[in-house]
């Protein structure tokens, strides 16, 4: 395991801790990514958020020393949070290996002493985030039993040198209700511009829920949702086993991906010339814009993305639009420009980044 160090030098990070951007799974042009997480805890301590800083400190250190004898995580990068300025922890959420709380972004919970990630190729580890452990595993498309395999292994490799807080009838003991049982949070970000501009979403978003199921935005819970962006996944994990909350995710996101692709044809027969128009006119905006919010390169973006799916546009990869929607963040174009922001010299960067890459990696568009 590589040694912590002060800052973030992001060419230590496994595949740059974007590997999961590549689109190279299933359904990629729909589905972005899919995350499989369990929460754990380890018997001894109290819950994170009770925890005093020494407790902290040294589940930290007992994990660190278990991680000798984890081969999931044997080549991997621990980052201890509280060490990082408050851009580089933008950034690693941005890149979604770090949750916001773990992060400490929010101002009325900074960042907690102890609070770790250990990054590996395949796998991560949080530490002291709402529980103990957050174990994850992020894929490219629609990959839930890849993802699952992966995080699968290093629970059991990490169980094995952990005393978990377990309890016969309620399984594994979660800070939050919502997650005792199996601990498992299974999840896909998910691209459906078809539903919204249809006005379908309403009703499927409404099936969801009564599925069991839950949206949020590109962040996950407190997000918002910005350019056709959601993230869905299981609402409780208790009375469930794995297995089950697996199959109940990949039946109903199946069915969500038919209804997308049915209300993209639905767009091209009913108002193809104007969807056309609407969808070049938002490549145009990213092709040439001197300005750029957030929000307004999500949602061109979204646009470019429909129409790469209904091959309206030519010649520019899924990945080049993957790559753009993590790079064009804020932390991110700080860091390229080797400085801090602000506002408007972020949108200004903003735009000159996504043109920048457009021209390298989209000069075949026609």
């Amino acid at each position: 395991m590589t040694a912590p160090r002060p800052g973030l030098d992001l060419s230590l990070l496994p595949d740059g801790g974007v590997g999961w951007l590549d689109a190279s799974g299933p359904h990629a042009d729909i589905v972005i990514s899919t995350r499989i997480r369990l929460a754990r805890n380890v018997s001894g301590y109290a819950f994170t958020g009770r925890a005093r800083e020494g407790e902290r400190l040294r589940l930290l250190a007992q994990v660190r020393d278990a991680l000798t004898h984890v081969p999931s995580l044997q080549e991997s990068l621990l980052v201890r949070l509280e060490e990082l300025p408050s851009v580089d922890r933008t950034l690693l959420l941005e890149r979604h290996l770090v949750s916001k709380e773990l992060a400490g972004l929010d101002t009325q919970h900074p960042v907690r002493s102890g609070a770790a990630a250990i990054l590996g190729a395949s796998v991560g580890l949080l530490v002291n985030e709402e529980d103990h452990l957050r174990l994850q595993a992020l894929r490219s498309g629609f990959a839930v039993p890849a993802a699952w395999s992966a995080v699968q292994s290093l629970d059991q490799e990490l169980g094995a040198q952990l005393p978990y807080a377990f309890h016969r009838e309620f399984g594994f003991l979660t800070a939050c209700p919502t997650n005792a049982g199996t601990g498992l949070r299974a999840s896909v970000l998910i691209h459906l511009p078809g539903l919204v501009l249809t006005k379908e979403i309403g009703k499927v978003l409404a099936g969801l829920q009564q599925m069991g199921l839950t949206y949020r935005g590109l962040y996950g819970e407190g997000s918002e949702v910005v350019g056709n962006f959601f993230q869905l996944s299981n609402q409780t994990t208790l009375g469930r086993s794995e297995e089950e909350l697996q199959d109940l995710l990949v039946r109903v996101v199946r069915h969500v991906i038919e209804r997308e692709e049915e209300a993209r044809r639905v767009l091209v027969r009913d108002a193809g010339y104007i969807i056309e128009d609407k969808l070049w006119r938002a490549f145009g905006t990213l092709r040439y814009a001197r300005s750029l919010s957030f929000e307004e390169a999500m949602n061109y973006l979204s646009g470019v993305r429909l129409a790469v799916g209904l091959k309206l546009i030519s010649g520019l990869r899924v990945y080049t639009l993957n790559k753009l929607l993590i790079f064009a963040q804020g932390a991110h174009l700080s860091h390229l420009e080797g400085r801090a922001l602000t506002d408007t010299e972020a949108q200004v960067a903003r735009a000159r980044y996504v043109r920048q890459v457009l021209v390298s990696e989209g000069s075949g568009v026609e």
